[in-house]
């Protein structure tokens, strides 16, 4: 008897025998991102952990809350393992990710001219770095440059991130004392709640000649939309895995938010030199950590606790979602394919 009652109870809950099926999945990247998630008041993280094939052999479950409703994975960093690891957690069995939001949650460098150290920001557009040369469209088109998700979900996330309070240091406060000139007055400022776009690129680098490349590049492919402010290694690998998985009906694209507080500057302060700041201690990255954490729970939790009133049914998006492509359908304003007659675009 009590090993039926034990199958009923695993059927119910989702458990070795069933499915889960969450409301929400934290993406983190590598491990000190998550841990900041672990042992927390809020819910835990920790009571159910679900090994998974196929995602990354550093971090080989999935962790959940009991009822799992909350699930969290760890993807392994850069484009490569983002991917691998995505895409075998939408085609594990073991989930039912459907009606999922999927909250990416990483740490970023950033951009003083739009946020600061230990500030967190929400994007509309995730752009692949490189081009041909400045002004410049890439010379192949394959499909991954730009990503764009839900912008009315983004406003959603932002507004509930707003009712955190972000912790600050006094080595990130004397950092940003550094950045006098006008045109960083953002990165001078406090750590607070900021609305901008990411860039994806394997290679770390700093400097502000690279950073008006970069902004310039998310301007190019946006049609002038875009506004760059931070940089990692992961987003447009697991948004592609997303849109793929979007296409075969096993996640919704619209319930995606793009979530990245910033550890580092981008650029050196007016004055300074890029190898300066390439080898300068790293103060941001303990409190880049911890509000990520601070501001994504409010997310979480209000995705959870508003599910039946808001969020089963869906944000409807007030943009066109999904790829460079337009695979998702829409008008696409991100559409390249009509000006790129002559281009060589790989599409197969």
């Amino acid at each position: 008897m009590f090993w039926l009652l034990s199958l009923l109870s695993s059927l119910l809950l989702g458990g070795s025998y069933g499915v889960i099926k969450p409301r929400v999945f934290i993406v983190n990247f590598f491990q000190a991102e998550a841990a900041h998630w672990h042992n927390i008041p809020e819910f835990n993280l920790l009571a159910r952990n679900i090994s998974v094939p196929g995602i990354s052999p550093l971090y080989p479950d999935v962790h959940c809350t009991y009822d799992g409703s909350i699930c969290q994975l760890i993807t392994g960093q850069a484009e490569i393992n983002s991917a691998s690891t995505m895409s075998s957690l939408l085609n594990s069995p073991r989930f039912d990710l459907t009606s999922t939001y999927f909250l990416l949650a990483g740490i970023a460098g950033i951009s003083p001219k739009h946020a600061t150290v230990g500030g967190v920001t929400f994007a509309r557009y995730a752009v692949q770095g490189g081009t041909t040369g400045p002004g410049q469209y890439p010379e192949w088109i394959v499909g991954t440059e730009v990503f764009e998700v839900n912008d009315a979900l983004r406003q959603v996330a932002v507004n509930l991130a707003k009712t955190a309070k972000l912790t600050d240091t006094d080595a990130c406060k004397r950092l940003r004392a550094t950045y006098t000139s006008p045109i960083y007055a953002a990165g001078a400022a406090p750590p607070s709640i900021v609305m901008c776009d990411t860039l994806t690129s394997d290679t770390f680098w700093t400097g502000a000649l690279l950073a008006d490349g970069f902004e310039n590049t998310t301007l190019l492919l946006t049609h002038q939309n875009g506004v760059y402010c931070s940089t990692q290694q992961e987003d447009n690998a697991v948004l592609n895995a997303l849109l793929r998985g979007a296409l075969s009906n096993l996640v919704d694209f619209s319930r995606i938010i793009v979530m990245r507080a910033g550890s580092d500057f981008d650029r050196p302060p007016e004055g300074g030199s890029a190898a300066e700041n390439l080898f300068a201690l790293n103060v941001g990255f303990p409190p880049a950590l911890l509000n990520l954490r601070i501001a994504g729970v409010k997310i979480v939790q209000g995705i959870v606790d508003g599910w039946a009133a808001t969020f089963k049914r869906g944000i409807e998006p007030t943009n066109d979602i999904g790829d460079i492509f337009g695979s998702l359908g829409g008008k696409r304003e991100l559409n390249l394919l009509p000006d790129l007659f002559g281009r060589r675009v790989g599409r197969g």
